[in-house]
């Protein structure tokens, strides 16, 4: 085994491979890889296959190629002239099979060219005998068929025409004239405090619709007015209403409503859908609501 060799297999066998795994990776036939391990070039093709076979090898196992050839100088042989030249040519085999195929190209290419030039030719004649057929139009005899009139639609002069009656109009009767009822304006008083209590008087309005939006918990009720020894009577009971719930009374029977707060930071009064703004700013009050209602003839 030459220094070479040595080198190499000891770069194999650090890489972990077998000679197979090698063959695989190079495509160089197991037999020329011991070859190479051994020093023994003589089963190789010739010198010009050694030194690629020792190439290949070496660049498979991470060895640089160039410089393995300066360190062992003496152990690859030397390439002859003649040897490349024989190896990067063709075999006989091969020069004939071309030579032979070329042969053949050319003396086939007059009868390709003959081929295609008949084509166009028939290509062309077809053409033109379709154009030909195609450009008389068939030809029929029409003298047999009825002779046909555009019918005229337009009015003969000499016809008078029939005079246009008179549209009569119809007997129409003057609209009655639209009476237009007067527009309820509500109107709620800025509101009389008396201690925690405040009167509003609703005027312009025959209802008294009350409704209470509760946005936390807090005390509130509703009740009707005390007259005549009679004592208020509860018209929405008092508790503690939480958040989120919606009271609604209609107090236009009684015409009058007292509303306990509790906090009124926390409660909404609508009059008839319209908002009540407090005239007190305090946490616990009552509302008084009076309808006022308009006398007649006024």
């Amino acid at each position: 085994m030459t220094e070479l060799g040595a080198r190499l297999k000891e770069a194999r066998l650090a890489k972990g491979y077998s000679l197979d795994d090698l063959q695989e990776i190079t495509k160089i036939q197991k037999r020329y890889l011991i070859g190479i391990e051994e020093g023994n070039y003589s089963i190789m093709p010739g010198s010009f296959y050694v030194r690629a076979f020792i190439k290949q090898y070496a660049e498979a196992v991470g060895i640089d190629a160039d410089q393995l050839f300066m360190e062992y100088r003496k152990d690859v042989p030397e390439v002859q002239k003649e040897e490349v030249a024989q190896s990067f040519s063709q075999s006989p085999s091969r020069r004939r099979m071309a030579a032979s195929t070329t042969s053949k190209t050319m003396e086939s290419m007059p009868k390709i060219m003959f081929g295609l030039f008949l084509i166009v030719i028939i290509v062309v004649i077809w053409t033109l005998t379709v154009q030909k057929s195609g450009s008389i139009p068939d030809v029929t005899d029409d003298s047999d068929k009825p002779l046909e009139y555009e019918q005229n639609n337009k009015p003969n002069k000499e016809t008078p025409e029939k005079p246009l009656e008179p549209i009569e109009e119809p007997d129409t009767e003057p609209d009655e004239p639209v009476i237009t009822e007067p527009v309820e304006t509500q109107a709620i008083s800025a509101g009389v405090v008396n201690g925690e209590n405040t009167v509003y008087e609703v005027s312009g309005t025959e209802t008294l619709n009350i409704r209470l939006e509760v946005s936390g918990d807090t005390w509130l009720g509703i009740r009707s007015e005390a007259i005549s020894g009679k004592r208020a009577e509860e018209q929405i009971e008092a508790r503690v209403y939480k958040a989120g719930e919606v009271v609604e009374h209609d107090s236009t029977a009684n015409a009058y409503a007292r509303i306990r707060l509790g906090n009124s930071k926390l409660v909404k009064v609508f009059v008839n859908d319209v908002e009540l703004v407090y005239t007190q700013d305090r946490t616990t009050q009552n509302i008084i609501l009076k309808l006022v209602m308009e006398q007649q003839g006024q």
